[in-house]
């Protein structure tokens, strides 16, 4: 596996204690009954979409990296692969919880917009690992 692939693994597992830190903290806002959480639907849904999110993207983002050295596509297009792919677990948890910082949000602001560009990044990613490997 070439090196790149490697430390982009490094990374994506270094995340794996924070998504776990942040479903913690999620668990000790319905524990302590933190106001702006429990009685705020829309920031729990949310919230709790942005941390499964970030689970399950990491997990598939680290499957993928198996595929994308295995495609026939040149270097600088399985980099560009790798990016979108891994990025996904970054921006669309990010646009869940930064869209409802605040207790009193009761609509997501304009930062939803992350999860769109990570989702159309993921599938743009997986469309192109998936011709690859055809």
């Amino acid at each position: 596996m070439p090196p790149e692939t490697l430390s982009t693994a490094g990374v994506l597992l270094i995340t794996v204690p924070t998504i776990a830190f942040g479903g913690l903290m999620l668990l000790s806002h319905i524990m302590r009954k933190t106001p702006g959480y429990l009685d705020n639907p829309v920031r729990q849904n949310l919230w709790r979409a942005g941390h499964a999110h970030a689970g399950v993207l990491v997990l598939f983002s680290l499957v993928a990296l198996f595929y994308i050295d295995r495609t026939h596509w040149g270097e600088g297009l399985q980099r560009l692969i790798r990016l979108l792919i891994v990025s996904s677990p970054i921006l669309m948890p990010l646009g869940f919880f930064l869209s409802v910082v605040r207790p009193s949000d009761t609509k997501p602001n304009k930062l939803i917009w992350l999860t769109v560009l990570g989702g159309v990044f993921l599938a743009t990613g997986t469309l192109l690992l998936g011709i690859g490997l055809l």
